[in-house]
């Protein structure tokens, strides 16, 4: 199950953490309805929300972000593929280089 958000207003920044923390549910927030400032508030508010509580946050597209608790998996996402054990033969690269 995933929550489609469509806040209004910052006062319906409640009914995200409320998804998020306490059903512990996945949260699309849909910002496109809010003025540039306002939904700064929001996207400020959900990095705070996700930090402390363990998630993770993704934006899917401008002003649209998905936010999912930790120990949720991804909706939609196919998992990572395992890493090849230590001292395997198969030659690893560094994705940060």
């Amino acid at each position: 199950m995933v929550k489609t958000l469509r806040p209004r207003n910052y006062n319906e920044a409640l009914y995200v953490g409320h998804f998020f923390r306490n059903k512990r549910v996945p949260v699309v927030m849909d910002l496109t309805a809010l003025t540039d400032d306002v939904a700064r508030q929001f996207v400020d508010f959900a990095a705070g929300l996700v930090f402390g509580r363990g998630g993770d946050m993704e934006r899917l597209d401008s002003k649209v972000f998905l936010l999912v608790p930790g120990r949720i998996n991804r909706p939609g996402v196919v998992p990572p593929e395992p890493v090849p054990p230590t001292g395997s033969n198969e030659a690893t690269a560094d994705p940060l280089i």
